[in-house]
């Protein structure tokens, strides 16, 4: 177990470490009133304090896709849990902090808008297309999968229409509300059972002494595939991704202070990190191999995976308790992913949304597109949802590169990760069966010119931004450098 163990401290580490180094480089201002004071409207825009924050971001981000990802990656070997270390801290929460910061620097813009600002108007509507894109296939797999856990918990007593219709009953409630009457409320209860399913698991396989294999670089997907790019892509959420830079803006609109971003933004992807540890570990110990691993997948998918090893680990009673915690992931981001793209098409065509009726007209056709895709099968789903989420990281990536660059501070720390995805994201697309189906070599090779032609195009606009002097903030309307106003 110690590759296990030693990548769970290294994240721990990291949070105390990077995290400290990211947020210097950001260089936070606390005595900035933030847009959850300063526009303040009783709907999205509602300070909340740290706790509360924290613990919504977490189950924000932290769908399925820290437990079905490094399940499937699991496949791979040893080899999962480094890129969930190492991704999570140097990726995925660098990603989270400065989208989230980012955000509150400019009043709670949500992705699309920051895109626009930093990249350029065209960029704008490109990425508003490409995210309510994600949103929709998020908000979809995440009513899929836990309905499908729901379904196989109560052994079929209940039909699958019924459970699908009372969690998009849910989803609407908690797009349309406050978010401080539905969200702020019931998270607390859900984060309890998240906890429990987390620890559970993981001190189950520690106290039984599984067979967590130690570390290699050696391929052990039993059908070959190769680790680069399919890796990156199947672990995500645990890693780094996209969906994330869609739900801190979210939060961006509840935060007090600036000084509270480390622990809700970095700290939570690092928790997210720890989540994905503990499956990807009970995926490699507990069902003889990748082969064995494979073979179930095969019969019934990650949500059979999730249910036998949580019995198997905590018995009928814990194993049912873990299960639901499991349940509550994926809820607690689909009600978050059909709100963030309310708010993003609000946003986009400057719709007010405090009448409920002006929420109500965006949400619905939301859910209509939504119920009509959970009639695709799930597995395909989740391929272009992979696809969409990591392309959407490499825009936010390469926005927080923009926005540092132009502010000429230690823009790296964005653009080395944004860059790495580039190029697994589009050799995928060029190689995969849903995309172009270019034999590897040719996929590699593509993949490398246009990431090199874009990180040139990249270099060149910053230089002009940085020439231009294009603000890096939009002030808060009694911001002023000289008062520094006290937060209340």
């Amino acid at each position: 177990m110690y590759t296990f163990i030693f990548g769970v401290v290294l994240l721990v580490v990291g949070y105390f470490t990077y995290g400290k180094f990211v947020e210097k480089v950001f260089g936070v201002k606390e005595e900035r009133q933030t847009p959850a004071f300063a526009n303040q409207d009783g709907v999205d825009y509602v300070p909340m304090n740290t706790k509360k924050n924290s613990l919504i971001q977490l189950l924000n981000i932290a769908g399925v896709g820290p437990i079905f990802g490094p399940i499937m990656g699991a496949l791979y070997g040893p080899v999962a849990f480094i890129w969930i270390v190492f991704g999570a801290i140097f990726a995925g929460a660098v990603h989270d902090y400065l989208t989230g910061m980012i955000s509150i620097r400019n009043k709670g813009a949500h992705l699309p808008e920051l895109a626009g600002k930093f990249l350029g108007k065209f960029m704008k509507h490109i990425v508003n297309a490409f995210a309510i894109l994600l949103l929709l296939l998020v908000g979809t797999v995440f009513v899929s999968a836990p309905a499908g856990l729901l379904y196989n918990l109560m052994n079929g007593w209940m039909g699958m229409g019924y459970i699908i219709a009372a969690i998009f009953i849910y989803y609407i409630l908690a797009t349309l509300l406050p978010i401080d009457k539905i969200i702020g409320r019931v998270y607390p209860i859900f984060g309890l059972l998240l906890i429990i399913s987390a620890l559970g698991v993981g001190g189950g396989l520690l106290l039984t002494g599984a067979a967590i294999p130690e570390i290699t670089l050696a391929n052990l997907h039993p059908d070959n595939l190769p680790i680069f790019p399919l890796l990156f892509l199947t672990i995500s959420c645990g890693a780094l991704s996209g969906f994330h830079a869609t739900q801190t803006p979210i939060i961006s609109r509840t935060t007090q202070n600036e000084k509270q971003g480390r622990k809700i933004f970095y700290g939570m992807m690092i928790a997210e990190g720890i989540v994905a540890m503990i499956w990807a570990a009970a995926g490699m110990s507990l069902f003889n191999g990748p082969i064995g691993l494979n073979e179930l997948l095969a019969a019934g998918g990650p949500a059979m995976i999730v249910s036998e090893a949580s019995i198997l680990i905590l018995g009928a009673i814990g194993g049912t308790l873990a299960i639901l915690g499991v349940i509550i992931l994926p809820i607690t981001s689909g009600d978050t992913a059909f709100r963030s793209a309310r708010m993003i098409i609000a946003d986009y065509f400057k719709l007010p949304q405090l009448k409920i009726m002006s929420r109500v007209w965006i949400a619905l056709p939301l859910f209509a597109i939504s119920f009509a895709l959970t009639k695709i099968d799930f597995i395909i789903l989740w391929r272009y949802f992979s696809w969409a989420n990591q392309s959407t990281a490499v825009i936010a990536l390469f926005v927080a590169a923009m926005y540092l660059f132009i502010a000429k501070k230690n823009y790296w720390i964005a653009l080395i990760p944004g860059v790495f995805m580039l190029m697994a994201t589009t050799t995928y697309i060029l190689n995969a069966q849903i995309g172009f189906r270019l034999p590897m070599d040719a996929a590699l090779i593509g993949a490398t010119v246009i990431s090199i032609i874009l990180v040139l195009v990249f270099f060149n606009a910053a230089g002009k931004a940085r020439a231009q002097q294009i603000p890096l903030d939009s002030y808060a309307p009694d911001w002023d450098e000289t008062t520094k106003p006290v937060i209340p």
